[in-house]
């Protein structure tokens, strides 16, 4: 299992600026080892979160995106004492939820 998210939930005004650093390889399927043998894809195809258990925002990603990866958004309504949780789930069918308190 990888490593925990750090996720951190902010209130501002009416809503909550949520800040998530993901830990994964990410790996595209395009490199290849010090043997010259292609390193197999691995990385994040889906991410969601959610607010209080509220589905608030969902992304489709691919081998693009960068090793251990930064998302930021908003989530509007929230305030201080709710909980945000987010879920990624990768190629290799292994998935990773973590939860924060909006401060």
């Amino acid at each position: 299992m990888a490593d925990p998210m750090r996720i951190r939930a902010q209130s501002q005004g009416n809503n909550a600026v949520v800040r998530v650093l993901m830990s994964h390889e990410m790996e595209t399927g395009q490199r290849k080892d010090s043997a010259g043998k292609t390193i197999p894809a691995w990385h994040i195809t889906n991410v969601s979160a959610t607010h209080n258990g509220k589905p608030v925002m969902s992304a489709e990603w691919g081998p693009a995106v960068a090793k251990n990866p930064f998302l930021q958004f908003t989530v509007k309504g929230a305030k201080a004492g709710d909980k945000i949780a987010v879920t990624w789930k990768d190629n290799r069918g292994d998935t990773r939820t973590d939860e924060a308190t909006v401060s």
